[in-house]
């Protein structure tokens, strides 16, 4: 058989140009691919078209079939597509080259034959042969939900290999990486590699529209690769949607539903990358459970006429995932990963993940344990249970420290000061201390909430499931990254303004205040400064990064320029524990060089401070250390990159 070499093209995806010349309705598609199987029906395994010698058949349907064959001057494997010579496909698969969809290495445009059947095209690509995620999906449903692991991904795709009469590679890093992996993580790890590969498409006007598990193909190594060889369409394609689109119907977003049935405006022009991300919630929940998310048992039943049965797919999709649906999930699925992929599957297409990039980043997090963790609690976590009480939590987390402090500060003041005054003026230090206490600390609080006012309400909002822009979601994400230092910020300034008002009252008390007790002054403020400021800073600050800020996260907005935030709180959180650490030394110091006779009446207190602030300085390490790993497991998130 004559043929010529078309120009090449580049690796791909078979998919859909989103061009007004290229994107055809749903219900035009017989004009789009033509129904004349004579010409394909010619070829058998065993032929020979120019270079390629044909092995094996892998599939047929309605519009191609694909044959394993050999390329003989190059000495190689590949996959042969067979087709009309029709569309853009070759022009489209040009525009994409991914490390997760199938290569596509050249094309051939063959003579047209002498019965007048269509001139016929060849595309030739990277044959893959560990199998399709059809094939998993088998040994998913013959597996025990226990049983099920990256070992059965590995198993799945060497049967298949060992049918095709290959061998599995021996030292693969990326195997290994599976093999220890949990059955929900492998899907997580499958579904963040084809969701890239979706996202690059999309990126450049391409669109798959046809994301199922048999248009899926695995590496040896276990890597999935998206591809559509048109196969799983039809053997009796025509004019109906439902015969064009044959089993894929399954996986298909509502609005892509609602353009294959004639009662809706709606076309294949009006579908975007969101619907794909739907199909590829479909395939990842069939992978993880064994079933799909929908109960279509009843679109199934022959008796039903197209139109009825789309309206039967319809009404499953837009009442969501059904509670019997939920109860597939396997006991040990994160948290994460069901909240992934339930927004994936949201019948409305605005509430779904908006990119294959965020989809991506949010399937990245699912294999991160104590990411996962942070963002997506178990239920029984006490995190969970604290996010609604933020305000009395940070405002305990204030007054502790603080009270201790001023405690701390009157005690060591009274004996060196307090107790030596006259009664008027003791009466009056006392007086202008206690106000000063309450009038800081009150307008510290009002401060300290209006700076904080989008990280404290945003929360609420969302917990009452009203919709929250990336923007203010943003906002309130920084704004809690810094509740910490803002606290410490109005701790500061209270005993800055303590440290100047007390000694000026005693001096307008007394009309005369000696150097010395000046000093001794404020070597207390300083210490109940230091202590009032640096726990509150590590109380607020742990509480914040475990239970606040991965608030936001949840809602898929990972704001990479948080990640800069994040590495400059934990550089800060390393200040404040070398504070701590400072706050018994200054102690000690402050022991030693008390003359003897303003030794006694102040040992007891200082003693205390010193014993108290050792052991608040090991509570603050613990809470160090733990605020440093949830960052760190944050910067992860936020920033994939640092993976």
């Amino acid at each position: 058989m004559n043929f010529r070499v078309g120009a090449p093209v580049s690796p791909v995806v078979s998919s859909t140009v989103i061009t007004e010349a290229t994107r055809p309705s749903l219900d035009r598609t017989a004009t789009t691919h033509p129904t004349d199987r004579r010409g394909l029906e010619r070829f058998e395994a065993g032929a020979h078209i120019g270079d390629f010698e044909l092995l094996t058949e892998l599939g047929a349907g309605a519009f191609a079939r694909v044959f394993l064959a050999r390329q003989r001057s190059m000495q190689r494997l590949v996959a042969v597509k067979i087709s009309a010579d029709s569309g853009t496909e070759p022009q489209t698969l040009a525009q994409l080259d991914h490390d997760y969809i199938v290569r596509v290495f050249d094309q051939l445009v063959l003579d047209p034959p002498d019965d007048g059947s269509p001139r016929l095209r060849l595309l030739y690509m990277q044959f893959l042969p560990g199998g399709t995620l059809l094939g998993l999906l088998r040994w998913v449903r013959a597996t025990p939900p226990a049983e099920r692991g990256g070992r059965l991904l590995l198993d799945a795709i060497d049967a298949a290999m060992t049918e095709k009469g290959e061998i599995r590679p021996t030292d693969s890093s990326v195997r290994r990486e599976i093999a220890e992996l949990s059955w929900p993580d492998t899907v997580a790890w499958l579904g963040r590699r084809l969701a890239a590969a979706l996202d690059h498409a999309a990126d450049r006007g391409v669109l798959h529209r046809d994301v199922k598990p048999a248009n899926v193909l695995l590496t040896a190594e276990g890597v999935p690769k998206l591809a559509d060889f048109n196969i799983s369409f039809s053997e009796t394609a025509g004019t109906s949607p439902l015969s064009y689109f044959g089993g894929s119907l399954a996986y298909m977003s509502p609005e892509q539903l609602e353009a294959s049935h004639p009662g809706y405006d709606r076309s294949a022009a009006d579908l975007e990358a969101r619907s794909d991300l739907f199909s590829l919630g479909v395939l990842l929940w069939e992978l993880l459970t064994g079933t799909k998310p929908f109960d279509d048992t009843g679109a199934d039943d022959p008796a039903w006429g197209d139109q009825t049965r789309l309206e039967a797919m319809l009404t499953s999709r837009s009442e969501g995932v059904s509670e019997a649906a939920l109860q597939q999930l396997p006991p040990d699925c994160p948290p994460a990963l069901r909240r992934v992929l339930l927004r994936c599957l949201e019948p409305n297409r605005t509430d779904r993940w908006p990119d294959g990039t965020v989809l991506a980043e949010q399937l990245d997090l699912c294999l991160d344990p104590r990411g996962r963790n942070l963002v997506d609690p178990p239920a029984s976590s006490y995190r969970i249970r604290l996010r609604p009480f933020m305000v009395p939590l940070m405002a305990l987390a204030i007054a502790v420290p603080n009270a201790l402090a001023v405690r701390y500060k009157t005690w060591q003041n009274s004996g060196l000061l307090v107790q030596r005054l006259e009664p008027a003026a003791r009466e009056a230090v006392h007086i202008v201390s206690v106000v000063t206490n309450v009038m800081s600390f009150a307008l510290g609080a009002v401060i300290l909430v209006f700076l904080s006012r989008h990280a404290i309400l945003v929360p609420r909002a969302l917990r009452a499931g009203r919709r929250v822009s990336a923007e203010t979601l943003g906002l309130a994400g920084r704004q809690s990254l810094y509740l910490g230092d803002r606290a410490v910020v109005v701790a500061v300034l209270f005993w800055v303004t303590a440290a100047a008002i007390l000694p000026a009252t005693v001096k307008l008390s007394t009309g005369e205040l000696a150097t010395r007790t000046t000093v001794q002054f404020l070597t207390s403020n300083a210490i109940g400064c230091a202590v009032a400021a640096t726990y509150a800073f590590f109380l607020i600050t742990f509480y914040t990064v475990r239970c606040v800020y991965p608030i936001f996260l949840q809602r898929g907005h990972l704001f990479r320029t948080d990640a800069a935030a994040l590495r400059g709180l934990l550089q800060r959180s390393g200040w404040y524990l070398a504070v701590a650490a400072s706050i018994p030394l200054i102690a000690m110091v402050a022991i030693t060089l008390l003359p003897t006779e303003d030794l006694l009446p102040t040992m007891v207190s200082l003693r205390v401070v010193y014993l108290g602030s050792v052991v608040a300085f090991l509570g603050a390490y613990v809470l160090f250390r733990a605020i440093e790993a949830d960052i760190r497991a944050l910067i992860r998130v936020v920033d994939p990159r640092e993976n």
